[in-house]
């Protein structure tokens, strides 16, 4: 959909959404395939390695809600440009870090760059669900957009794992540089090109609203996004998805590569193999995204995923095709799974919150920070001494269970009787 109903061209706003969904992605990848450098160049633990990616999608707890406000009072074109300025400082200092042999300058780092995955997380998504006139026509449109945001989830893990080579003992931040020289040059690209892009601004408050708000004299709403049931359980449905979506291939990058038999960079491979599905399934997922409703796609893949999940854990680690290892083929299956269940819960989520849906997309992006807790504890359970980190996939199928619950039960709004105009 690329037509507002009076008739204007949306083309170009969308297209810079879909730009802006491949540098979250990119540059949220690389602090993930970066747990294998930093393994290696600072003795990280297995949780420890996950401080980047941590510290990425803390910076999403801090930030929500302020970018909320950001993009209530300043618009979207504005975000996004705050947003890109941000993000190419954050990947600046991660690039910086190996040069001082700083493992903390690399964590401050992916902290600063977390701030403008969450701030242009903020704009995308509900601009691209409102070009698409909500619904499923919506969550269609978010789900070409996740297309983008796979293919730069794709490029980055590939690049850090092939940038290192064979064996884990020469992953250096040195060797990863040229993958953040390219994420900080798409960065300024992005910048010039939103600079000169006229952009819509369906929810920046009016001037009325302005100027009562200055005066002190705004209206106290008794309702918020919170007083929706099926946001507050959507929100926390974000949680675990972004949790479930980063820890899978997070947790088998490190575990993979650190076997010898298999290594960084055919593990790199594999883990670029996850995201690569995640575009196959969003490029299905957009094609039937005007026919099958979000409940549907979010209960169906949930399901799949936990069954592919529960073959990598049980199958023999020793058995491969060729040389790959079967259990890191079902994982990387996974991104099959994954790839839809974002627009599906986001759009479950904000459908029928009219005026509070910038509101509701500050909070929802606040509980974005599971993408760097739950990888943070799964891989803190696998280094508990007799669990490892396959057996630590049980908190996956934990969280994968609370997706089926809220397609099932948790998604209907029973709130109706809100008034949202």
């Amino acid at each position: 959909m690329t037509k507002s109903n009076a008739g204007k061209s949306y083309t170009p706003a969308i297209a810079v959404c879909f730009a802006l969904f491949f540098m979250i992605a990119f540059v949220t990848n690389l602090a993930g395939s970066m747990g294998v450098v930093v393994t290696n160049q600072f003795g990280a633990s297995k949780a420890l390695s996950q401080l980047g990616t941590l510290a990425n999608f803390i910076a999403y707890a801090c930030m929500g809600i302020p970018a909320g406000l950001i993009l209530r009072r300043k618009g979207y074109k504005f975000t996004a440009l705050a947003a890109v300025v941000i993000g190419f400082f954050g990947v600046g200092v991660q690039f910086l870090s190996g040069y001082v042999e700083s493992f903390a300058v690399y964590v401050a780092g992916a902290f600063v760059a977390g701030f403008s995955m969450c701030m242009l997380n903020i704009v995308v998504n509900p601009m691209l669900n409102t070009l698409g006139g909500g619904g499923n026509k919506g969550n269609q449109l978010i789900q070409w957009g996740g297309s983008c945001n796979s293919i730069g989830g794709t490029i980055a893990p590939f690049l850090v794992g092939w940038l290192v080579g064979g064996s884990i003992q020469d992953a250096t931040v040195a060797k990863a540089a040229p993958v953040m020289i390219i994420a900080m040059v798409i960065f300024a690209i992005a910048f010039i090109v939103i600079m000169l892009t006229k952009i819509p601004e369906p929810h920046m408050e009016t001037a009325e609203e302005k100027a009562a708000r200055l005066a002190g004299k705004a209206v106290k709403n008794p309702y918020s996004p919170l007083s929706f049931r099926h946001f507050v359980l959507g929100a926390v449905a974000i949680f675990f998805y972004v949790g479930i979506e980063v820890g899978i291939p997070n947790t088998a990058n490190i575990h993979f590569s650190g076997l010898d038999w298999v290594g960084p960079a055919l593990t790199g491979t594999l883990i670029s193999a996850y995201w690569l599905s995640m575009l196959f399934g969003r490029l299905v997922g957009a094609s039937v995204g005007a026919k099958v409703s979000s409940k549907t796609m979010l209960l169906c893949t949930a399901s799949l995923a936990i069954i592919f999940i529960l073959v990598a854990m049980f199958v023999p680690e020793t058995a491969v095709i060729g040389k790959i290892p079967v259990s890191l083929i079902f994982l990387a299956l996974c991104g099959l799974c994954t790839s839809v269940m974002w627009g599906s819960i986001f759009n479950l989520s904000a459908e029928g919150l009219g005026k509070y849906t910038a509101a509701a997309t500050g909070i929802f992006m606040t509980l974005v920070c599971g993408g760097g807790i739950i990888p943070f504890i799964q891989n803190a359970i696998a280094d508990i001494p007799g669990v490892g980190s396959m057996k630590s996939y049980w908190l996956i199928i934990a969280c994968l269970a609370y997706l089926i619950f809220y397609a099932l039960v948790g998604s209907k709004n029973v709130n109706k009787d809100i008034p949202v105009e």
